[in-house]
C-alpha cells in the first residue's frame, strides 16, 4: 500500500498537531483497513479538545477544504484531492470522548473499535512506505477484540444501543458487510431488526451515500434484499410496501416486490457484477459485452455515483407505481397502465427525499419511464429507423442502459421458468439497437437544423406556437433517417407532407 500522499499528510497534520501539543489517536476504519492489507481513502484521528476548531485551522495546513460533518458531535472532514477525478482523500477529525478507552466504547462495530497512538505511528511511517508496516510492534488498543473478529471476517456491535445512538450504523452494517465479505453476528442481525424503525431519522444525504456504497459493492442485490428482511429498506422507501403483496399476470414468477428486488439481482448479473439466483447456463453468453458497454457503465454521474449504480437504483424502483395503476378489464385481464410514467414521477420523489442530485434522478427517471421501449420497439420484425430515431431522441444518455435493463427485468419477470429461445430473442434485439447506436454518431442522431422557427413563420406563414415544435422535430426526424439531406429537400418536405397534413395553407 504505497501511499506517498498520505505519508506527506500524516507528517503535516503530525506537526500541525504537535505543535499545540494536542493529543491524538489513529482510529476506526483506518486501522481496521491497514490491519487487512486494504487501499484506504478514508483516514480517522480523534483529537484532545474541539475538533472542529481544530480541524477548520488544520485544512489550511494539508491543501484540502473543510466540512462539517456532525456539529452536534464536534466532527469535521478535511477532503484532500489526489489528482484522479473519481478519488479524493477524507481525513476525519473527532473530539476525544474523556480518553481513549471511553472514545472507543461509544464506536459502532468491535472492528471500528481499534486505536494507535498517533505520535508512536508517525516515529514509524518515516520508515516505511507500506503505512501497513508502520503498525508492527505498536501496541494496539483493542478493548473489545476487534483484531479477533477482523480475522473471523465478523461485523459485531461494540453495544446493544449502537444503533439507536446513531442510526445510519444499520445500514453502515450492511454495508461494511458488503465491501469486506463478513458476516453479521447474530445478535447483532437481531438487533437491526429490531431497530429498523429507527433509519427513517437519519438525514437523506447520509443515508445516500451508504447506499451509493453497497451498490457499488459485488452481488449488491442480494445485499439490497437482505435490507428488506430486516425492515430497513421499506422504513426508507415506505412506497415500496404496497408492491409486497401485489399480484401479476401468469408470465410474471414472483410478486412485484420480489420481482423488482430480482431485477437488480439480474442488473448485476447482466453486468457481470454478481450472481444470478437461478441457473445461469445460456444465459450470459447471449448478451452483449465489450470494453465500450464496460466504459460506459463505469461513467461517473455524481461523486460515489456511475450509470450503472443508477440503473440498479432504477431496476429496484421501475415498477414502484404498479399498485397504483392496477386494474382489471371485464375479460379479467390485469393491467398496469402507465405503471412507467406514474413510476418516473414516484423515483423521483424517493430520491429527491435521499438528497440524490438533479443529474441523477433525472437519468433515473429516463431509466423508468422507458423501460418498456426496448420491448416496443417492435413485434415481429427488426425495428425500423424511425423507430430506433425515437427511442434514441427519447432516452438520451440512458439508450443502452434501458436495454440493459429490460434484459434484467426480463430475467426477474420468468425466473426458473425462462424460455431460452425467447431470450435469445430479446438479446439479438438488443444487440441490434446497440449497433444502430454504436454506427450513428453524435451529429446524426442529434442532426443540425436545416431550418428554424423563424423560417416557418417567414415562409409558411405559421403562427408562433406548438405546430412550430411539433413541424421542427418531424424536420430532424426526418434528416436522422436519410429522408432529407438538404435545406431545399427540407421545405419541400414541409409543403409537401406537414403543412397539408395540418391543414395550414401557405
Amino acid at each position: 500500500m504505497e501511499l506517498t500522499q498520505n505519508q506527506s499528510l500524516f507528517l503535516s497534520v503530525h506537526r500541525f498537531l504537535n505543535e499545540r501539543n494536542i493529543e491524538s489517536y489513529l482510529v476506526g476504519g483506518f486501522i481496521r483497513d491497514l490491519l487487512l492489507g486494504r487501499d484506504t481513502a478514508d483516514i480517522d484521528i480523534v483529537v484532545k479538545g474541539d475538533a472542529l476548531e481544530i480541524a477548520r485551522e488544520m485544512y489550511l495546513f494539508t491543501g484540502g477544504t473543510y466540512i462539517t460533518l456532525d456539529e452536534e458531535n464536534r466532527t469535521g472532514r478535511i477532503v484532500i484531492p489526489t489528482g484522479d477525478s473519481e478519488r479524493q482523500l477524507n481525513l476525519d477529525i473527532s473530539s476525544l470522548k474523556e480518553n481513549i478507552q471511553k472514545d472507543l466504547s461509544t464506536r459502532d462495530f468491535t472492528i471500528n473499535a481499534m486505536a494507535v497512538n498517533f505520535n508512536q505511528f508517525i516515529g514509524k511511517i518515516s520508515c516505511f512506505n507500506d503505512l501497513a508496516r508502520a503498525l508492527v510492534g505498536i501496541p494496539l488498543i483493542d478493548p473489545y477484540n476487534g483484531q479477533q473478529d477482523l480475522q473471523k471476517g465478523i461485523i459485531r456491535a461494540v453495544t446493544r444501543d449502537v444503533f439507536k445512538e446513531d442510526s445510519l450504523r444499520l445500514l453502515r452494517a450492511i454495508r461494511l458487510s458488503a465491501e469486506l465479505d463478513f458476516n453479521i453476528d447474530t445478535e447483532t442481525q437481531n438487533w437491526i431488526k429490531e431497530d429498523a424503525i429507527y433509519i427513517k431519522s437519519v438525514a437523506g444525504e447520509r443515508v445516500r451515500e451508504e447506499l451509493l456504497r453497497i451498490l457499488n459493492s459485488y452481488n449488491s442485490g442480494y445485499r439490497i434484499k437482505y435490507l428488506e428482511e430486516t425492515g430497513i429498506l421499506t422504513n426508507l422507501v415506505p412506497e415500496l410496501l404496497p408492491l409486497r403483496e401485489t399480484t401479476q399476470p401468469p408470465e410474471h414468477y414472483w410478486k412485484v416486490l420480489d420481482h423488482s428486488l430480482n431485477t437488480l439481482v439480474a442488473i448485476n448479473f447482466i453486468l457481470r457484477q454478481g450472481r444470478w439466483l437461478c441457473p445461469e447456463e445460456g444465459i450470459l453468453e447471449q448478451v452483449p459485452w465489450s470494453s465500450a458497454e464496460e466504459q460506459y457503465f463505469n461513467k461517473q454521474v455524481a461523486y460515489g455515483s456511475s450509470i450503472a449504480v443508477l440503473l440498479k437504483i432504477a431496476a429496484l424502483l421501475h415498477d414502484i407505481a404498479k399498485p397504483l395503476t392496477k386494474t382489471i378489464t371485464e375479460e379479467g385481464k390485469m393491467r398496469f397502465l402507465g405503471h412507467e410514467k406514474e413510476g418516473a414521477i414516484m423515483a423521483s420523489h424517493i430520491l429527491n427525499r435521499l438528497r440524490f442530485s438533479t443529474r441523477e434522478i433525472k437519468m433515473v427517471e429516463t431509466f423508468v419511464r422507458y423501460h418498456l421501449r426496448p420491448t416496443q420497439l417492435t413485434q415481429d420484425d427488426i425495428p425500423t429507423d424511425r423507430a430506433l430515431y425515437r427511442y434514441c431522441r427519447d432516452t438520451g444518455e440512458g439508450a443502452i442502459a434501458i436495454l440493459y435493463l429490460s434484459l434484467a427485468d426480463h430475467l426477474a419477470t420468468r425466473g426458473p421458468l425462462l424460455d431460452l429461445t425467447l431470450w435469445e430473442q430479446h438479446t439479438k434485439l438488443v444487440k441490434y439497437v446497440l449497433n444502430y447506436i454504436y454506427q450513428k454518431n453524435k451529429e446524426q442522431l442529434k442532426p443540425q437544423g436545416l431550418i428554424n422557427g423563424h423560417d416557418l413563420i417567414n415562409i409558411f406563414h405559421l403562427k408562433p406556437g406548438p405546430e412550430i415544435k411539433i413541424i421542427l422535430e418531424a424536420i430532424r426526424e426526418a434528416q436522422a433517417i436519410g429522408e432529407i439531406q438538404n435545406r431545399d429537400e427540407a421545405l419541400k418536405y414541409i409543403e409537401s407532407k406537414l403543412i397539408h397534413r395540418t391543414g395550414s395553407k401557405t
